[in-house]
């Protein structure tokens, strides 16, 4: 029996890509497509938000002069080649999905439209929210913890393609660093720890939305966070 009814599944770019570290991994993007359709099966329904870390950072392009506002509204473009490549994969093996943006247009996919969005996944439907919120200076994080408010998620599972949860320190670089099995967002945020930007962990805070830290590397995890076994780190929204 699967613990959540409802989920957001946040992906990073940087899981897209894999081991190449830029662009989309055909490989990867298949297996994450099938660990999706197993979650389905259960008969949970699920939506997803992309990022675009694989192929564009607004951060880096604002760090290099670029306007700021110019360089997040192309990171919000990147996002819907992700979600494209991710629905082409999802209906390769007969997951019905729908892509949902922020930025409107209407050619590749609907515009957000948060009762479609909520009756699709009553269908069964998955549905993938790209284009972040759109809005620049908001990150994917933020657009994760904004939609699993609006469509009153149980949970945000959040899949790491380097780490499997919520560290005291970057683990790569201190040996000492401790693995947390259960935070709330006070102590991510009183911390500093790099779990989601301050926005996105004020907004799952202030609606007590869970959040699983999990590694995405690993053949099934999705559906095990799914089912509630203990892997990763879960953040609670209320202490």
């Amino acid at each position: 029996m699967h613990t959540y009814n409802r989920v957001i599944l946040k992906l990073s770019g940087e899981a897209l890509a894999g081991n190449q570290g830029y662009g989309i991994d055909p490989n990867v993007i298949q297996s994450i497509a099938k660990q999706i359709k197993d979650v389905v099966s259960l008969g949970t329904e699920v939506a997803i938000v992309v990022g675009a870390g694989n192929i564009w950072r607004g951060m880096a392009g604002s760090s290099q002069g670029m306007d700021r506002a110019t360089a997040d509204y192309m990171g919000m473009l990147a996002t819907v080649m992700n979600a494209l490549a991710l629905q082409d994969s999802l209906e390769d093996i007969e997951v019905e999905s729908r892509v949902q943006t922020s930025i409107e247009m209407r050619q590749v996919a609907e515009p957000y439209i948060r009762r479609k969005a909520i009756r699709h996944l009553e269908k069964k439907r998955v549905v993938i929210f790209a284009a972040g919120t759109g809005n620049p200076y908001f990150t994917t994080d933020t657009t994760a913890a904004l939609r699993a408010a609006e469509i009153e998620a149980d949970v945000i599972l959040m899949a790491k393609n380097k780490v499997d949860g919520v560290y005291s320190a970057d683990p790569f670089k201190d040996a000492t660093a401790v693995k947390y099995e259960e935070l709330s967002y006070l102590d991510v945020l009183k911390d500093g720890l790099a779990v989601m930007d301050s926005t996105a962990s004020s907004l799952c805070m202030d609606n007590d939305i869970p959040l699983l830290v999990f590694s995405i590397t690993e053949e099934g995890n999705i559906k095990r966070a799914v089912e509630g076994e203990k892997i990763g780190t879960i953040v609670r929204g209320k202490s």
